[in-house]
């Protein structure tokens, strides 16, 4: 039984790895129409900021 176990590990660690990266990428963009919709200044160059730093983490991830 461990080596049927040892076979489904990588798959279940890759499985939930591309699940939870979907997610997040969800829960970005709800706050994105969120932010959208807010008329204060602030919150859209803090949005800005975010993205620049978002979009400079991520191809060191891919």
């Amino acid at each position: 039984m461990g080596w049927l176990r040892s076979l489904f590990s990588p798959l279940k660690k890759l499985w939930l790895r591309v699940h939870s990266a979907h997610k997040k990428g969800k829960g970005l963009y709800i706050l994105y129409e969120d932010v959208k919709s807010c008329q204060d200044e602030d919150v859209h160059v803090l949005w800005s900021i975010l993205v620049e730093s978002q979009a400079l983490s991520s191809p060191s991830t891919r």
